[in-house]
């Protein structure tokens, strides 16, 4: 895919950010704080305004924004607790002789002088047993790539379809969970995808993923550094490897190039697909290397499903064997597989809640019920337990503050409407488990009655309840709604 329109020389919109250049340089001196951040807001808002005139401007000047302040902005942006790299720099280490060390960096950035250490490889368990490896970025390393990423969001935020939602400004989990029950409740879908992209971050093909990027980016500064990012390998009990393909999890910028290189592989070949080759209404609902695609006929369902595979090898990807399946799912689909003497329809899971249809008990209407995947709740349970042997001996006050917290982070994301029953089964194990825990103490702990317990689990366990609307009412007023 080639981009209609390339400049070789200076277009408005770079002659204005240009501009904008040594405005920023004459006020450098003597502005306050809240002046350098409306001059960098200034500055982004003028690259996303020229993204969104013309679909095919390549930027060809970028790097300048990345000043001394917009460095400190993107330096505070970071989380405060985040794990450290193999530098061993924390945040509030870094702090120290801040304005030395990022006026040190800004020159090495625009010099060409600046080199990205390897990320340090840690491993942390998957719902399925197997384990997940994170890349750890340096402290610096994260400032540099918080920086690009918020200059290159202003460009792809502006590409990017609606019914791409993961690691996305704006856009959550809940907004694609919302957008599937949407899909399936108000479309005529009968046919459910559910795909995943085998390893998608560790298989992502450089050449491509740099090819994609030069679309729009012309600044051949930007590109080298992300080009460094990605060649900077990784670090593993003291062992350095290369990484020829792939973007660390775990990476500042790594979501936002995951994207790109989807949008580009997935998102505008799906998008052009379903208006040329689709016999029916056909709905995609992706969040990173998840997705949801859903049919109104299995014919095109099948066909999709066979040109997408010949896609992504295209590409070096690959769906994953064992996690994409394509089942019979929707409103009519557990009277049709009973009439053919088939069981009730398959479910499918995606962003940690199982999927199914079900019907309301009054009115006899459809429903899609949702409710929290039995694998991402054991793994839950088991961590848990865990840390509650860990801590036994710990006061009780600082366990209960703990398992309030936990219970209030889980009810976050999966107290939805119609998920109460499986929240207050979540509630109730963890309430046995600290009970185990507490009588293992000591001879003390187990004469430990119920009734004393029950004060405890009164003060510290959250009652459960509804904290999502349903779905219908929030994806109504969420940007680009109905795009799916």
């Amino acid at each position: 895919m080639e981009p209609n329109h390339r400049c070789t020389g200076d277009t408005p919109a770079d002659s204005e950010e240009r501009r904008h250049e040594a405005e920023g340089n004459a006020v450098e001196s003597s502005a306050t704080g809240t002046q350098r951040l409306s001059i960098a807001s200034s500055g982004l808002d003028r690259i996303r305004e020229a993204a969104r005139r013309d679909a095919t401007l390549r930027f060809t000047s970028l790097l300048h924004h990345i000043t001394v302040e917009f460095l400190g902005e993107s330096y505070r942006m970071l989380r405060h607790d985040a794990s450290v790299g193999i530098d061993g720099e924390t945040w509030n280490s870094y702090g120290k002789n801040l304005s030395e060390r990022l006026s040190d960096l800004h020159v090495r950035l625009h010099s060409g002088a600046y080199r990205a250490l390897a990320s340090k490889r840690v491993w942390i368990p998957k719902s399925d047993g197997g384990q997940r490896p994170i890349g750890i970025a340096s402290l610096e390393d994260k400032i540099v790539q918080k920086a690009l990423a918020r200059i290159l969001e202003q460009i792809y935020e502006v590409d990017f379809l609606g019914f791409s939602y993961g690691y996305r400004p704006e856009k959550k989990a809940h907004d694609a969970l919302d957008a599937v029950n949407v899909m399936i409740t108000r479309r005529k879908v009968s046919w459910i995808l559910d795909a995943d992209i085998k390893g998608f971050f560790d298989t992502v093909d450089h050449a491509w993923l740099m090819k994609f990027l030069e679309h729009r980016i012309g600044d051949r500064r930007v590109l080298r550094l992300v080009g460094k990012f990605l060649r900077a390998g990784v670090s593993e009990a003291g062992q350095w490897s290369r990484t020829e393909v792939g973007t660390p999890q775990g990476g500042v910028l790594s979501p936002l190039l995951a994207n790109i290189h989807l949008h580009y592989v997935l998102d505008l070949w799906v998008q052009h697909w379903r208006g040329k080759h689709a016999r029916g209404e056909v709905y995609i609902v992706r969040y990173a290397d998840d997705f949801v695609v859903g049919f109104q006929y299995r014919d095109d369902a099948e066909k999709l499903e066979h040109a997408l595979g010949q896609r992504l090898r295209a590409f070096g990807l690959q769906l994953h064997p064992e996690k994409t399946r394509l089942i019979e799912f929707g409103r009519f689909a557990n009277e049709n597989r009973r009439r053919r003497g088939q069981g009730k329809a398959e479910t499918f899971t995606f962003l940690g809640m199982t999927h199914y249809c079900t019907v309301c008990r009054r009115r006899k209407w459809f429903l899609l019920g949702r409710k929290t995947s039995g694998k991402k709740l054991r793994a839950k349970l088991k961590e848990i337990a865990q840390e509650l042997r860990r801590r036994r001996h710990a006061p009780t006050k600082t366990v209960g503050a703990w398992l309030r917290q936990v219970m209030n982070g889980h009810m976050q994301y999966f107290a939805v409407p119609g998920n109460t029953y499986a929240v207050s089964s979540f509630r109730a194990k963890v309430v046995r488990l600290w009970l185990k825990s507490l009588r293992r103490r000591s001879q003390r702990g187990r004469k430990l009655t119920w009734e004393r317990y029950e004060k405890l689990i009164d003060a510290w366990f959250p009652k459960v309840r509804v904290l999502h609307p349903y779905p219908a009412v929030r994806f109504g007023v969420i940007p680009k709604a109905g795009a799916v």
